[in-house]
């Protein structure tokens, strides 16, 4: 492959999908050099590249999953397309709405000369639910862990059991709230922290949580949108880090506790399992209603919180550029 496609990183700068989207641009110019980095803009332009490849959630790129497919069929008419796909589509979207993102969903691999997902567990909803052909090849790179500091400082915690992220129902903040309650009467005293800010939309169920919490004795703190610093110094300061979401398909929360040093409580689910075997001794996984029961064991023990030193968290944002520029190589060697 003489050059990368052109990489194209979405506007909305605070989104997920977005920040990783730009770090692995830059990783991909680190190693290559010759990368052209577009917005959306680009594709549409007077002078389109040729190839491109971009990130994928249909909330990303319209405000519906039939108009964000049709986005994507329009740019791929214009530009050879390749994507990574990200929120699978899932049975926890409901029987309403599991129909017309998977539908979405396979318009836009429909459309893509290529797509890569980010687990071994959402190649696996692309066959059970966005109904993609098995023999189609689909390329599986994780997302990427680079601790801050392989051996942080533990500072004093702040009494929080946590969870990182935009809320939005779901997510594991009811839950999370409804386990500190629970825990008050066996002495175990914490308040639920949400590092981050409501999610389009739902500002209002947030506002709903905070004053059920409230009534039940629990302290809510919403810290709205934190940059990288003051992300990492709440995700190191949090008493209990958790990433409680049972339907997530591939976690940005998880990967972010896991470079700041923590090991998180996180549902046994068969995308858990497979980060646990990607990174051994990162996380702590617990069963269906397992939560008010994992916070206390954590509470008490504070250092099962963090990963042990020496612990190999790879594979890192090099591992995963090289990943896919030699995805990108086997794609153009095959069209």
């Amino acid at each position: 492959m003489t050059r990368p496609p052109a990489l194209v990183v979405t506007d909305d700068a605070q989104h997920g999908v977005t920040v990783y989207a730009r770090q692995l641009a830059d990783a991909v110019a680190r190693r290559h050099g010759d990368v052209e980095v577009v917005g959306p803009g680009a594709l549409t332009g007077d002078a389109p590249p040729a190839r491109a490849h971009l990130h994928f959630t249909d909330r990303l790129w319209a405000g519906s999953p039939e108009d964000a497919a049709a986005r994507l069929e329009e740019l791929a008419r214009r530009v050879e397309l390749t994507v990574t796909l990200h929120d699978l589509p899932q049975p926890s979207d409901g029987v309403v709405n599991l129909p017309r993102r998977a539908e979405c969903y396979r318009r836009v691999a429909a459309a893509s000369t290529g797509v890569v997902v980010n687990s071994r567990h959402e190649a696996a909803l692309l066959t059970e639910h966005v109904r993609v052909d098995p023999a189609r090849p689909v390329g599986v790179v994780p997302l990427p862990v680079d601790p801050v500091d392989p051996d942080p400082t533990r500072p004093a915690d702040d009494g929080s059991a946590a969870v990182i992220g935009f809320f939005y129902p779901g997510k594991g903040h009811a839950e999370l709230v409804d386990a500190v309650a629970g825990l008050r009467p066996r002495g175990v005293d914490l308040g639920v922290a949400v590092l981050g800010r409501a999610s389009a939309g739902h500002e209002g169920e947030l506002a709903d949580l905070v004053a059920e919490a409230a009534r039940r004795g629990v302290d809510l703190e919403v810290t709205g949108y934190l940059d990288d610093a003051a992300l990492l110094d709440r995700s190191r300061r949090a008493a209990v880090p958790v990433a409680a979401h049972r339907h997530v398909s591939a976690s940005g929360s998880i990967a972010t506790w896991v470079a700041a040093g923590r090991r998180p409580l996180v549902p046994d689910t068969r995308y858990s399992r497979e980060m646990a075997e990607l990174r051994p001794g990162t996380l702590t996984l617990f069963a269906e209603g397992g939560l008010a029961d994992a916070v206390a064991r954590a509470q008490r023990d504070p250092g099962s919180t963090w990963w042990a030193a020496g612990t190999d968290v790879g594979p890192g944002l090099v591992d995963t550029a090289a990943a896919y520029l030699a995805w990108w190589a086997a794609v153009e060697a095959s069209s």
